[in-house]
């Protein structure tokens, strides 16, 4: 009888352990605590082209959506939709901010051609 209770709180323990270290580890928690600290932060799932990825930056959290074409040697991400998720979390932000988030996805996504929307699109416009 003993035996079992210990074998029982010893698989108690390993489950919280795996819990607390999934929970630290999760993306999407990192994500949230990097738009409340203000930094950079991108999730995406490079093996999937079918989902958005997320990126926050200075505050502000953009969805991007990919969309898949040909290129010269292969299928690849050719067009990159960003949008932000709340437009009232936009102040601050200048133009020099929305070019470093372009480079960023470039990076990612070397042959994407990137398409703000609005109202960050009207600001990129007026700028080129």
């Amino acid at each position: 009888m003993t035996l079992l209770l210990q074998l029982l709180v010893l698989a108690a323990l390993i489950i919280l352990v795996y819990t607390i270290v999934s929970y630290l580890r999760s993306p999407l928690r990192k994500l949230e605590q990097a738009q409340n600290n203000n930094q950079y932060f991108l999730y995406d799932d490079r093996q999937n082209a079918h989902n958005n990825f997320y990126l926050t930056y200075k505050g502000a959290m953009f969805e991007g959506e990919k969309k898949v074409g040909s290129t010269d040697r292969s299928f690849e991400v050719v067009r990159v939709s960003v949008q932000p998720k709340q437009t009232d979390k936009l102040e601050g932000l200048e133009y020099d901010d929305f070019m470093f988030i372009e480079k960023e996805i470039k990076d990612r996504y070397p042959h994407a051609s990137i398409d703000w929307k609005s109202p960050v699109g009207a600001l990129i416009k007026k700028r080129k």
